[in-house]
């Protein structure tokens, strides 16, 4: 019984180049409560892999989270195949903007303590106890609203290339920095206020939302499926799109565009640009924002002293690194005080 991949990332990325088959790129997601989350993951991997699905897959107790792509032809079966499972019958299915064939290189299906880290240890808090869902023309009118706060449970570096008209984008790392920090911003308006909150496909929020009911908020919230569904619906429904710029993805994509808006600058000149980009110094891989001008001239790196690293030549950056760990840089995506133009 097969259980892992045979084949290297850039084994499956040769044989993407030269299949001639549409794929597409999916995500779902779903909070139940699972008994079994190892036994459901090898499950779900022998089955998709048959399916030649790829993907990052997070299976835990509270759910699963499934990010991935598959051949367009095998898209009935995969639906079939979830339909056997109990609480994923008839889950809702989020399919991208923009389709890439390379967006997944592997099929990961990892066992987690958590589908969304949020840092609480809170045994009475009940994630299934979700607040209101919004489809994009409820959202649109509640956006309008004057006794609305609008919130956007994404990180800084997403919100900073798309976010929402009006909505509060906090400065966050990470989704478990932003509950706490929000909770204490907002506290004042638990009683009176309406919370709308939105993210990429609806997870964080979810989680967001039935953590702010458990907290005390009466009016909560959130836009059903996400920044993915509600563009869907916008175009489908000929509907006032009122989101301005990209929506960062996180697979080979990087974003797809929502609008033509450009609402981002380039880290190093400052020159209006949306495009990130990871430094191609291995041993800092920084993300961050690039513009096609700077790129050329710093060598698609972050820091002259990245640059200086990436053209030694091969067998001195492998002695350079020996013994070395990458830094807390590979996790702050887009801070970094090489990044003359990114606001710390």
């Amino acid at each position: 019984m097969q259980l892992y991949n045979k084949l290297s990332a850039q084994e499956i990325a040769d044989m993407l180049d030269q299949s001639t088959k549409d794929r597409l790129t999916l995500s779902f997601y779903k909070y139940a409560h699972i008994k079994n989350p190892k036994l459901l993951r090898d499950h779900l991997f022998l089955s998709w892999d048959s399916l030649q699905v790829l993907g990052r897959i997070y299976v835990a107790h509270e759910g699963i989270n499934a990010q991935l792509s598959l051949p367009s032809e095998n898209f009935s079966s995969f639906k079939d195949h979830l339909n056997t499972i109990s609480f994923l019958k008839d889950v809702r299915i989020n399919v991208a903007v923009e389709h890439y064939k390379k967006s997944f290189l592997k099929l990961t299906i990892k066992v987690r303590e958590k589908i969304v880290a949020d840092g609480l240890d809170d045994k009475s808090f009940d994630v299934t106890k979700k607040g209101i869902h919004l489809d994009a023309q409820k959202f649109n009118h509640l956006l309008d609203d004057d006794d609305t706060i609008c919130i956007d449970m994404r990180n800084h570096y997403e919100s900073e290339i798309g976010h929402f008209r009006g909505a509060i984008t906090p400065d966050v790392d990470t989704f478990r920095d932003s509950l706490p920090l929000i909770e204490k911003n907002m506290s004042e308006y638990r009683e009176n206020k309406k919370l709308l909150m939105y993210c990429t496909g609806g997870i964080r929020c979810e989680k967001a939302s039935a953590y702010f009911k458990h907290k005390g908020f009466k009016k909560v919230y959130q836009l059903e499926g996400g920044i993915i569904e509600y563009a869907r619906q916008v175009k489908n429904k000929n509907l006032e799109n009122k989101f301005i710029g990209k929506n960062f993805v996180f697979d080979e994509r990087k974003a797809e565009r929502i609008s033509n808006d450009v609402i981002a600058s380039c880290h190093q000149c400052g020159a209006p640009c949306d495009s990130h980009i990871n430094c191609a110094n291995e041993a800092c891989h920084l993300l961050f924002i690039q513009c096609d001008s700077c790129k050329s001239k710093m060598d698609n790196c972050c820091s002259k002293k990245c640059k200086e690293v990436i053209n030694l030549p091969y067998e001195q950056r492998k002695i350079s690194r020996k013994g070395k760990h990458n830094g807390n840089k590979i996790f702050k995506k887009g801070r970094s005080d090489a990044l003359r133009f990114k606001l710390k």
